[in-house]
């Protein structure tokens, strides 16, 4: 029998919007600012539930990382990636 994962009942989820337009804050403001800092300088008011869903889905798909002082950083770099690609070191 096969577990089923239990869902928090106060998780949100986000619409494509809400995700690129906190991956653009975060990608603007790279290293300068915190978790909290990014939420309240969000654009439009987001739940801090789905904030979070938001933030744990970017760093769960190397998008983002949280350095030792606890600010956010933004390390996708698709450029990076097609140079690689064409190089021969990195394969899809």
């Amino acid at each position: 029998m096969m577990k089923q994962e239990e869902k928090n009942p106060f998780a949100r989820s986000p619409t494509l919007d809400t995700v690129i337009m906190i991956e653009k804050v975060i990608e603007e403001h790279s290293g300068e600012m915190g978790r909290t800092q990014i939420w309240k300088n969000l654009p439009k008011k987001v739940m801090w539930q789905t904030y979070l869903v938001v933030l744990d889905y970017l760093e769960t798909n190397n998008k983002i990382v949280i350095d030792k002082d606890g600010a956010v950083v933004w390390i996708w770099n698709p450029a990076l990636i097609r140079r690689l690609e064409k190089e021969g070191l990195f394969k899809k």
